[in-house]
């Protein structure tokens, strides 16, 4: 049964608890249980409830309280059962598993400390030092496969076919096409050259094409043109915090790599003994 099934069991379990005791001087290694003479913990229920997911979280204590501890009881009676009597891969999926959280342990307060108000207006007017106003268009488009296709639903529209109806129910780009072609707004540098080209030199509200790119003949429509405003600090910050951290782990991890003493006595071994499972059972 997975981790999440013993804790589903052990909250049904638990879901009808008399009044809890007061609380007291409790700390971390306040013994809750013992099973054959093994220790359970109260920071060890602590621990176990941070690492719940969110919807669980939500519950009350008092209910999460039982549940916890009919886990953690049941998975140290499981563990016992199993002690010296791991296979290699067991093992070797433990050694892996602590490798992982000690590395992310080792991580948090490098992640924790690389965003500062500070270090985030200094990203943000690093990203900006050389901003200029940006002019923005709103368009629509109809993408088919051929010239000929093109102009005859260009004729159409010129005889007032309604453009949405029309990039229904023929543009091959079937993202756009279903939302009557519209692209919403986009600046210089996001589409291909040839249509980016034909967007700047179109008349707002006339169909411009057919237009040749690498995808195929464009009916263009420019609805709107504006200059776009510089995003303001608050509406990059997760953008910026995101990178920030990003660099601040590679950083940490390549300065603790290099400073390691490391022999990489693997390198000329054949990869495909990767996927030879049958050296486990060796």
């Amino acid at each position: 049964m997975a981790k999440s099934h013993l804790f589903l069991a052990a909250l049904a379990l638990g879901a009808a608890l008399s009044s809890p005791v007061q609380a007291q001087d409790e700390t971390a290694a306040t013994v809750v249980a013992k099973v054959n003479g093994v220790e359970i913990t109260l920071g060890h229920m602590i621990a176990a409830r941070e690492a719940l997911p969110e919807q669980y979280k939500t519950l009350p204590n008092e209910t999460l309280f039982k549940g916890i501890l009919d886990q953690l009881i049941q998975q140290t009676a499981l563990e016992q059962t199993v002690e010296g009597k791991l296979k290699l891969v067991d093992q070797l999926q433990l050694d892996n598993a602590r490798r992982d959280y000690l590395s992310n342990v080792a991580l948090t307060d490098v992640v924790t400390g690389a965003v500062t108000d500070a270090a985030l207006q200094a990203a943000y007017d690093d990203r900006f030092k050389d901003y200029a106003p940006q002019k923005e268009y709103s368009a629509a488009h109809i993408l088919v496969d051929t010239e000929e296709k093109a102009n005859e639903l260009k004729a159409q529209l010129d005889g007032g076919a309604d453009f949405a109806e029309l990039a229904k129910a023929n543009s091959t780009d079937v993202g756009s096409g279903a939302n009557g072609g519209e692209l919403g707004w986009f600046g210089l540098g996001q589409m291909v050259k040839p249509f980016e080209d034909a967007v700047v030199a179109a008349e707002i509200g006339k169909v411009a094409g057919p237009i040749k790119s690498d995808f195929g003949w464009h009916l263009i429509l420019v609805k709107e043109s504006r200059i776009a405003e510089k995003p303001t600090l608050e509406a990059m910050r997760e953008e910026l915090a995101s990178e920030l951290q990003n660099r601040a782990i590679d950083a940490h991890i390549k300065a603790v790599t290099e400073a390691a003493t490391v022999e990489r006595l693997g390198d000329g071994l054949d990869p495909a003994l990767l996927s030879d499972t049958a050296l486990l059972d060796k």
